[in-house]
């Protein structure tokens, strides 16, 4: 198997770390968890997949990011250090949501693909104002440049007559065209920190692949940053160079790409990737399936979160402490199996 090409030194320094981040939502139920305690960096020229069933967190952390989770959320925790072009260091974290100086970095430094284009795009404005509205925000041309580059964003994100497509209300475009309206919207600032929030689930096959192959390209020609959002395996390997596995709220395991699918390490992770369909697989063989579902926000279960659904859970020890980060091989993973002493509380 090939391997994953290894940082240069200019790369080795995260475009953003994410240290102890916690996000809660205070709501009239109790405190629901969602971001508890993440530690990740993000690095430049790479696609950092987030992977993970739904319900574990991983739009809340990205949003959290750009500081746009809505109430009652809030981040209670930790820092999001982004290191900027220009030399600063800006904890997102702390900054206040409408500050000046987050809102030069957001959409510009740092843009977002969200899940479903129908909902983020303005449903009564043309996809060509909603763009040049976006490089205007960021950047002083004049309406004429604006309208221009804009144009040319549309093309360059395969979207054919795009002196048409700018003049289009965003109901008159396909789900796929509307993807790439919102692609064209994010980089038309040349970011350098790409988010994309499930960019293709409601998309067909094939306009699914289209567009992971347009982000890939994307990428390497603006030579940005790429966190990809998904729980679809099939995409991580086709994107990612470096991958997090999150559930409820919390990293469970890091890796590179290969490492990940050549030696899962944590139980969740291997439940994954067992979960997938094969080819020659016959029909008399039923296809593994992770017991259980995902407890409730409000039920979080003590110590390891995982520990109910777990076909290796410990009692005295899953149930009662909550396994950290550590290192293991190339990556990391948070489970007891790979502490060497690991006792019993009694």
């Amino acid at each position: 198997m090939p391997q994953i090409p290894m940082p240069t030194d200019t790369q080795t320094k995260p475009l953003v770390e994410i240290q102890g981040l916690r996000t809660h939502f205070f709501t009239d139920d109790g405190l629901v968890r969602a971001v508890e305690g993440v530690d990740l960096d993000v690095l430049p020229n790479r696609t950092l997949c987030l992977l993970g069933e739904s319900g574990c967190g991983k739009s809340i952390m990205a949003r959290s990011i750009l500081r746009i989770v809505d109430a009652p959320g809030r981040i209670t925790g930790g820092s999001i250090l982004y290191h900027a072009a220009d030399g600063r260091t800006v904890d997102l974290a702390k900054a206040r949501p409408g500050s000046r100086e987050l809102r030069s970095i957001r959409g510009s430094d740092i843009a977002m693909i969200f899940q479903e284009p129908m909902s983020s795009l303005g449903p009564i404005q043309k996809i060509g104002r909603q763009i040049t509205e976006t490089i205007r925000l960021h950047r002083d041309v004049t309406k004429a440049e604006a309208r221009e580059e804009a144009i040319d964003m549309l093309a360059r994100v395969g979207i054919p007559r795009p002196a048409e497509r700018f003049e289009s209300y965003p109901f008159e475009l396909s789900g796929g065209m509307r993807q790439r309206a919102m692609i064209a919207m994010a980089l038309s600032c040349q970011p350098r920190l790409l988010i994309a929030d499930e960019p293709t689930t409601a998309l067909d096959v094939t306009t699914q692949a289209q567009i992971l192959d347009l982000i890939a390209e994307l990428k390497d020609e603006f030579k940005m940053a790429v966190m990809l959002i998904t729980h679809d395996l099939g995409v991580v390997a086709e994107v990612a160079d470096d991958v997090a596995v999150m559930y409820m709220g919390k990293i469970v395991e890091k890796s590179d790409v290969y490492g990940l699918f050549e030696n899962p390490r944590h139980p969740y992770t291997r439940a994954l990737l067992d979960s997938v369909p094969r080819i020659g697989v016959t029909g008399r063989n039923r296809l593994p399936a992770i017991r259980g579902m995902v407890p409730h926000p409000l039920a979080r279960p003590s110590g390891c979160t995982f520990r109910t659904r777990c076909d290796h859970f410990m009692p005295g020890i899953c149930d009662l402490r909550e396994p950290q980060l550590k290192p293991q091989g190339d990556g990391q993973v948070a489970c007891f199996l790979h502490e060497k002493e690991v006792t019993a509380d009694v």
